[in-house]
């Protein structure tokens, strides 16, 4: 195994956006290829940790930018202002989101007919919402994602299967979110499954959410076992799907 991850640059109309792309370049016939949508700090460390361990598994790995020219906020501040921008104008939110899977479908060893998005917090609202426009994705995982809406899909015009992996403690994205969540994938016929992780609270998946907690008063966690289960649990689905 030889994983390389490597700074990409890329347009969205005019902007240029810089994301991370992470691969074994000892694999040499087409594998599944894999979006990653980041939290609201943008493309930081954690993202492009997450973008090698998919390589290690297999898969090339793209971790887009939603922000425009590799962004990373510094505090909680910045990220809600750079978050907020993107939600607030969602066409170009859905422009930049086909932006990064057109770009995944260009590299080289990606198998365009198994493809993936997974997204973390704010990424895995953005992750969803390429299911619910219909991409023709295999599979989207949300870790601790928003679950609110952008888009209502007509029934059966989800083309993915689903997999929420949700924190039963999320005071962030609350039970009453996942219960409308539900109620939304079972109208659109989707194939969806909901992960429940007792005693896990928001960005549970991110080893940096103590710290982040303790310096910004935010109500974040990390928890080993649901980080380990969430991730068992999207290779599942992977393996099921691919």
């Amino acid at each position: 195994m030889n994983v390389l991850t490597n700074r990409i640059e890329y347009a969205v109309g005019d902007a240029s956006h810089q994301g991370y792309l992470a691969y074994d370049d000892e694999i040499s016939e087409p594998r599944p290829g894999i979006v990653i949508v980041h939290e609201w700090w943008g493309v930081n460390g954690y993202m492009v940790r997450r973008a090698h361990m998919l390589a290690e598994l297999g898969y090339v790995a793209l971790a887009i930018d939603m922000y425009g020219d590799g962004c990373v906020a510094a505090d909680p501040d910045e990220a809600g202002s750079l978050m907020n921008g993107v939600l607030s104008d969602m066409e170009s939110g859905t422009a930049t989101l086909g932006a990064g899977y057109d770009l995944l479908l260009s590299q080289p060893g990606v198998d365009a007919g198994r493809t993936a998005a997974i997204g973390y917090c704010f990424g895995g609202a953005m992750a969803l919402h390429m299911a619910r426009i219909g991409l023709p994705l295999s599979a989207v995982v949300s870790f601790h994602g928003a679950l609110g809406s952008f888009h209502t899909a007509e029934p059966g015009s989800i083309k993915p299967s689903i997999l929420v992996c949700h924190g039963a403690a999320d005071s962030m994205v609350t039970m009453q979110d996942l219960e409308g969540f539900r109620q939304e994938m079972e109208q659109a016929r989707a194939d969806y499954e909901v992960l429940l992780l007792e005693g896990a609270r928001h960005a549970f998946s991110n080893p940096q959410a103590d710290a982040n907690a303790e310096k910004y008063g935010l109500d974040l966690g990390y928890q080993q076992q649901a980080d380990a289960r969430s991730w068992a649990a999207m290779q599942t689905l992977f393996n099921k799907v691919f």
